[in-house]
């Protein structure tokens, strides 16, 4: 059984090294799996668009929700106000609020140098829905500041 697993996997490796790259940069392995060399020219808006309607599946689960906003937040990118607002929506409805709070920490962290600039933009604009589902931001919940942490022996005298 594993012999026979292996020769098709290398049998497919053979076929998909074999073939030409046609114009669009793709190639089509053994499993009939379209492989793109090229990146989406996926606008703004569209990706916004697809991540927000991803959020507000009726059927998202806890895995499908950890895992957008992981993807989401390796991008080289701060979330718009718009699908962090879904993203907590689908939170509420998943009843997990722990998430909503890392996903907003993740979101901070994400601003990079700009934090002070950019994060109070982000929690004006998602304030109003913040109120709705009853979600404090980690500021609020004192996440911020450490909770068991010493003081410096430098500033004991």
């Amino acid at each position: 059984m594993l012999r026979f697993a292996a020769g098709r996997v290398l049998g497919g490796l053979r076929t998909a090294a074999g073939l030409q790259q046609g114009s669009k940069q793709s190639m089509v392995g053994a499993a009939g799996m379209v492989v793109r060399a090229s990146h989406s020219n996926e606008t703004d808006e569209e990706f916004d668009a697809r991540y927000e309607a991803y959020f507000s599946r009726p059927e998202l689960d806890g895995w499908e929700a950890r895992k957008a906003m992981n993807d989401l937040l390796g991008m080289d990118l701060v979330p718009e106000p718009k699908i962090i607002i879904s993203a907590l929506k689908a939170c509420r409805r998943l009843n997990d609020y722990a998430l909503a709070i890392r996903f907003l920490e993740g979101v901070k962290d994400k601003c990079g140098d700009k934090t002070s600039e950019i994060y109070p933009y982000l929690l004006q604009e998602i304030r109003p829905t913040l109120t709705d589902l009853g979600i404090d931001t980690p500021e609020e919940l004192g996440y911020d500041q450490p909770e068991l942490a010493l003081k410096s022996v430098y500033d004991l005298h």
